[in-house]
């Protein structure tokens, strides 16, 4: 990976935490809206993530399959990935 790795796992161990709390949460018999708003808090954690994970996939890899004239395994990559997220 070619991401800024240090910033990556720094929130991955933040969304870590807060699964964490979230579990707490449920096991505490917290009220449901509270839990509700903690997993969209970690579930936009995780996008931010993959969002970055991406670009940088697109800004090294990608980039360098176009130049080397061999980038059709990254597109259809890509596009699963697309299809993925749109589901």
């Amino acid at each position: 990976m070619r991401s800024d790795s240090e910033k990556i796992i720094r929130l991955l161990k933040t969304a870590r935490g807060q699964l964490d709390g979230i579990i707490r949460m449920v096991e505490d018999d917290r009220y449901c809206i509270d839990i509700s708003n903690q997993v969209m808090a970690t579930q936009a954690i995780l996008r931010n993530v993959n969002r970055q994970v991406l670009d940088d996939h697109l800004e090294s890899c990608v980039k360098e399959a176009f130049e080397k004239g061999d980038a059709r395994k990254h597109i259809d990559e890509i596009m699963t990935v697309i299809d993925k997220l749109t589901r």
